[in-house]
């Protein structure tokens, strides 16, 4: 999803067994973790993500180092894992701060303004949530990426749904919804092609085949937002008239800023790396912003007018720090607002914290051992789809990435699977609808982090909303426990 390298190298990891360590061991640095986060988020509440929880997950770490310790592990085998496991976020946090980046300088070039203002024109909320998930389903398909969906069309539609008096929760749930439906299905995505890689399937039969339970959960999905759409109470509409007129106060709006966002997508569609590509919006932006807002830059760059030092510090500020565009109207204070590469950094220091916990966690064998126990458990051929989901669940809580909760399933059940007479297809779609998906809900995953930060909602608020990505293992056991579609390894007796 954020990078191809990263899956890559998740791909080729060996999963560290420790047949000492024994399956209350390697749970209980995971239970304490819940325990203290959950008392944190209830003392501290969304402002848990600041830095609390953060250090909450070192001690977790420091929980499981102990357990090491206890089980004959060496600290430098554990380091050697967290070492590991924070080199293979670098491409995440890179994009991180490139997308903090972006936002400013499609903040201040008028991108998303105009974004909004034509959205108010077009999206009205009885339809909005329903199109947001249609819209996010089709950009990540094309890109692969539901990090690159979100960072783009996604900001620019938490917005729209925000001037429309749209709950933020709701918004990011439908981006979220649409952002990885798309991702599950697009053969760009390096999460669908790990899983069949881990299963040892084919990625189009591995599309084909995941396609027979994400249908009917984005079925359902879009059900849901059509009718929260008819019953949902919004203030925006009554004021959209006056909100246009503030935006165009506060901007020059044009249609030619789409081409910004547009040359982002092209270039992802045509498989340029995504941080390149954002780079280049980046850039883009700035340009736009001295042709199209030369007294919004002048403005923030601190002059009068706009020359050489005004324009060069109003473009560089944009991009790095937090920077806000004065308006009179106050519902739109909070969205002419970005924060930049620095608004990034809590999000980052949140996704390190994650990774020295699961560095330690596999580095002690605990991530094998809960694997292995969930597996003893499956003694019939639903049994064996519950362990899957239930393994996959668990490595997006305990290791806190979305590539070890398909790789680490992926090495333990493949053998499994075969010797039931399953058909890999049946492990690879299980992988993805319960490890790909389900790791955006977790706050201190990558992803939870990643796509809290861009989008600026916290994974609390949009948790519930986010449909599609909690109904898709609850579709997978409902198509298992049924024995709908159960592929078998004989290729005629398939589908």
């Amino acid at each position: 999803m954020a990078d191809q390298k990263k899956s890559k190298h998740r791909e080729d990891e060996n999963i560290i067994e420790n047949k000492e360590l024994s399956i209350w061991e390697a749970l209980l640095p995971v239970l304490v973790l819940v325990a203290m986060l959950a008392y944190n988020v209830f003392v501290f509440g969304d402002d848990a993500l600041s830095g609390s929880n953060q250090f909450i997950l070192l001690l977790g770490g420091a929980v499981a180092a102990i357990v090491g310790f206890f089980n004959n592990v060496s600290y430098k085998q554990m380091m050697a894992e967290v070492a590991e496991n924070v080199k293979s976020t670098t491409g995440a946090l890179l994009i991180l701060l490139m997308v903090g980046a972006l936002s400013g300088t499609w903040l201040i070039s008028g991108i998303i303004p105009s974004m909004i203002y034509y959205g108010l024109q077009i999206l009205n909320p009885t339809i909005f949530l329903a199109a947001c998930v249609v819209i996010c389903a089709i950009i990540s398909i094309a890109t692969g990426s539901s990090w690159t969906t979100s960072a783009t069309v996604g900001i620019a539609l938490i917005g729209i749904g925000d001037a429309l008096g749209i709950s933020l929760g709701m918004t990011a749930g439908a981006v979220l919804s649409g952002a990885y439906f798309g991702d599950k299905l697009s053969p760009l995505s390096d999460t669908t092609n790990l899983a069949p890689a881990m299963a040892g399937g084919e990625l189009f039969s591995h599309i084909k085949y995941m396609t027979i339970t994400t249908i009917p959960t984005i079925i359902v999905t879009l059900i849901v937002f059509i009718i929260l759409g008819f019953t949902i109470d919004t203030s925006g509409t009554a004021d959209t008239a006056t909100i246009l007129a503030d935006i165009e106060k506060s901007f020059n709006i044009s249609g030619w800023l789409f081409l910004v966002p547009l040359a982002v997508i092209f270039l992802i569609v045509k498989k340029a790396p995504p941080l390149l590509a954002l780079l280049i919006g980046t850039l883009l932006g700035g340009v736009f912003a001295l042709i199209f807002q030369p007294g919004v830059v002048a403005t923030i760059g601190g002059g009068e007018s706009l020359n050489f030092v005004s324009g060069y510090k109003g473009i560089l500020n944009a991009i790095t720090v937090k920077t806000s565009v004065a308006s009179d109207n106050a519902a739109l204070s909070d969205l002419f607002s970005a924060k930049g590469m620095s608004g990034m950094l809590g999000t980052i220091w949140l996704i390190v914290c994650a990774m020295v916990f699961g560095g330690i966690m596999d580095g002690i064998g605990a991530l094998s051992r809960i694997t292995k126990s969930l597996l003893s458990k499956a003694k019939s051929t639903f049994g064996l789809f519950a362990s899957t989901v239930g393994s996959c669940l668990a490595l997006n809580v305990t290791a806190s990435d979305q590539y070890l909760a398909i790789v680490v399933p992926g090495k333990m059940f493949a053998k499994a699977y075969e010797d039931r007479g399953l058909a890999p297809e049946n492990l690879s779609r299980t992988l993805e609808d319960s490890g790909t998906v389900t790791s955006v809900l977790i706050p201190w995953n990558t992803c939870g982090a990643y796509h809290s930060g861009v989008l600026g909602v916290s994974v609390f608020d949009y948790m519930f909303f986010a449909i599609f990505n909690w109904l898709s293992p609850i579709m997978t056991l409902i198509f298992a426990g049924l024995g709908i579609k159960i592929k078998q390894l004989v290729t005629s007796d398939a589908e």
